[in-house]
C-alpha cells in the first residue's frame, strides 16, 4: 500500500512531504487542541505531526485538492449509510474501539497514512468528524449495545483495542479476521501496596478482555506493554523479554505504533508479547512479528 504524499502550495515556493512509517513527537487531544492549515516557512521546522495535523484538518478547500468529498450535508445533518448484508460486504476495515482515548488517536492517524478504511467508536460523532474529516467513520453510542456494535463490525476485518473494557458481545464479532489488543495486565499485576489497590479494578477487566479474546476463536495479538508514558517515540529500542513489562515503561507513541504495524502479520491462532522501551531495534516489523510467530506455541 503505498504511502500518502501531501503538498501544500505557497508563494514562491511549493512544499513537499511524505510521511515516515512512524508518527512522532506530538501529545494527542483532538477535543482540546484544535487545528488549522498554517504556512510555514522553509527557515521555521515543524514537525511531522503538525504537518499531518495541517493537512488532515485542513477543511473542505484541502480535502478537495486531495479528492476527499465534504464533511458535511450543506444542512449539517450526518447522514447515515445502508447496513449491506453479511454474505455480501467486503470485510476492509480496521475498527479502533476508542477513538477518544489518546493512543487510539495516535493509531487511527498512523491508519489514515496507511490509507487504511478506518472506523471508530466515540462519545461524539461530530467532534471525530471535525477532527478526521471523511478519513474515518466514526459510530457513537456504547460499545455495549449489539445495534451498535453490529453496525460497527460491519465491513471490519480486524479491530484494534488501544485500552481495556472495550471488548463485550462476542457474537457479534463473527467474521473477523485479527483482533488487537494492548494490554497492560503486567503492569497492574507488578504493582504492590496502595497501587495494587488502585489499579484492582482496571486489573481485573485487563483479565477479563484478555480471556475473552483467547477464548473467542479469531487471531489474535496481544501486547503486553510496560508502562504506558507520554514520551517521543521512535527514540528508543524495544525490550521484549519475558516479564520485562511489570517494571519497564514504553512510550505511547510506540505502543501505538506496534498496534498498526502489527495488523500486517496475521497468527494462526494467537500471539502474546511482552515490550517496553530498550536497546533492540527492529529494522522490518513484518519479519519481526513472523519470527515470533514460528516461535510461538501459543
Amino acid at each position: 500500500m503505498g504511502s500518502l504524499s501531501v503538498c501544500v502550495n505557497q508563494p514562491s515556493k511549493f512544499l513537499c512531504f511524505s510521511p515516515c512509517p512512524q508518527l512522532w513527537g506530538r501529545n494527542w487531544n483532538w477535543k482540546s487542541n484544535k487545528r488549522s492549515l498554517t504556512c510555514f516557512s522553509s527557515q521555521k521546522k515543524i514537525g511531522f505531526m503538525d504537518q499531518i495535523l495541517d493537512y488532515i484538518e485542513g477543511g473542505p478547500k484541502l480535502r478537495k485538492w486531495y479528492g476527499a468529498p465534504e464533511l458535511l450535508p450543506k444542512d449539517g445533518s450526518l447522514s447515515e449509510e445502508d447496513m449491506s448484508s453479511e454474505e455480501d460486504e467486503v470485510r476492509d476495515a480496521v475498527l479502533v474501539t476508542d477513538g477518544d482515548n489518546e493512543i487510539g488517536q495516535m493509531i487511527i492517524l498512523s491508519l489514515i497514512i496507511k490509507r487504511t478504511r478506518i472506523k471508530a467508536l466515540v462519545k461524539d460523532k461530530r467532534v471525530a468528524m471535525e477532527a478526521f474529516g471523511t478519513y474515518v467513520e466514526p459510530i457513537a453510542g456504547d460499545a455495549r449495545d449489539r445495534s451498535l456494535l453490529k453496525k460497527a463490525l460491519s465491513g471490519v476485518r480486524a479491530v484494534i483495542c488501544p485500552n481495556e473494557g472495550f471488548i463485550s458481545n462476542l457474537e457479534s464479532w463473527k467474521g473477523l479476521q485479527h483482533v488487537i489488543l494492548l494490554s497492560q495486565l503486567s503492569v497492574y499485576r507488578g504493582s504492590s501496596g496502595v497501587q495494587a489497590i488502585v489499579t484492582a479494578n482496571a486489573r481485573k477487566q485487563a483479565e477479563q478482555d484478555e480471556s475473552l479474546v483467547m477464548a473467542s476463536g479469531i487471531p489474535y495479538t496481544i501486547i503486553r506493554t510496560g508502562l504506558l508514558i507520554n514520551a517521543p517515540g521512535g527514540n528508543q529500542g524495544f525490550n521484549f523479554k519475558e516479564g520485562c513489562a511489570s517494571q519497564g515503561k514504553l512510550s505511547k507513541e510506540d505502543a501505538a505504533f506496534i498496534c498498526v504495524e502489527a495488523l500486517e502479520t496475521l497468527p494462526q491462532k494467537g500471539l502474546i508479547f511482552e515490550v517496553v522501551n530498550g536497546e533492540d531495534k527492529v529494522m522490518d516489523w513484518k519479519e519481526w512479528f513472523a519470527t515470533l510467530i514460528d516461535k510461538s506455541q501459543v
